[in-house]
């Protein structure tokens, strides 16, 4: 009898709880946050012609001539492996990493002129491998190549690096940055879909 009676206000207050903070409280999260934040809350989702594209959180690679190309990733830019080498910059396997990333730099057409100046950026992949943006200095340096392999004016490649580069957020934290996914769906559209 005694059992009963410390059993029973256990299981009621279990099954309060459980409506509480397994119904209620996730059902009022997800409608505000479907209300006041219906971009984020749904993934920050980049849609042309009404198909999903990519994110705007979530980098991908590009490859090709015709296309800025992304910050290297350790994960293939796959979000469902986040992560990075996890490897400390003093090991060798580390340094190798970068000497091959900055040698395929130097090696291409399209470095042409750079000298040794590399942007850290187009040679360290980030601490997740899923940044999506680069420095301007990063797709600056690519813009002989897409122009060539385009027949676009490098202005009119600068001016749209220019028109897609965000400043630092409130204005002090980080760097000038673009969303590399979004500077190529522009670059496509200015190519007329090519």
């Amino acid at each position: 009898m005694q059992r009963s009676l410390i059993l029973r206000p256990c299981l009621v207050f279990m099954a309060f709880a459980t409506v509480i903070t397994g119904v209620l409280y996730p059902a009022l999260v997800t409608l505000t946050a479907q209300v006041a934040f219906p971009d984020q809350a749904n993934g920050s989702l980049l849609r042309e012609h009404d198909v999903i594209v990519g994110s705007h959180l979530i980098g991908q690679g590009f490859s090709g001539p015709t296309w800025f190309w992304s910050r290297p990733s350790a994960v293939g830019w796959n979000a469902a492996s986040s992560g990075g080498a996890n490897l400390a910059p003093v090991t060798e396997p580390q340094k190798k990493v970068w000497a091959d990333q900055a040698a395929s730099v130097r090696a291409s057409v399209w470095t042409t002129g750079i000298g040794e100046q590399i942007p850290a950026d187009l040679v360290t992949a980030s601490g997740s491998g899923l940044d999506p943006h680069l420095s301007p200095a990063a797709l600056l340096i690519q813009v002989p190549r897409i122009a060539s392999a385009r027949g676009i004016t490098s202005d009119k490649l600068r001016e749209l690096i220019g028109a897609h580069t965000e400043p630092p957020q409130c204005g002090v934290l980080g760097a000038e940055r673009v969303n590399v996914l979004e500077l190529n769906l522009a670059l496509l559209r200015l190519a007329g879909g090519r």
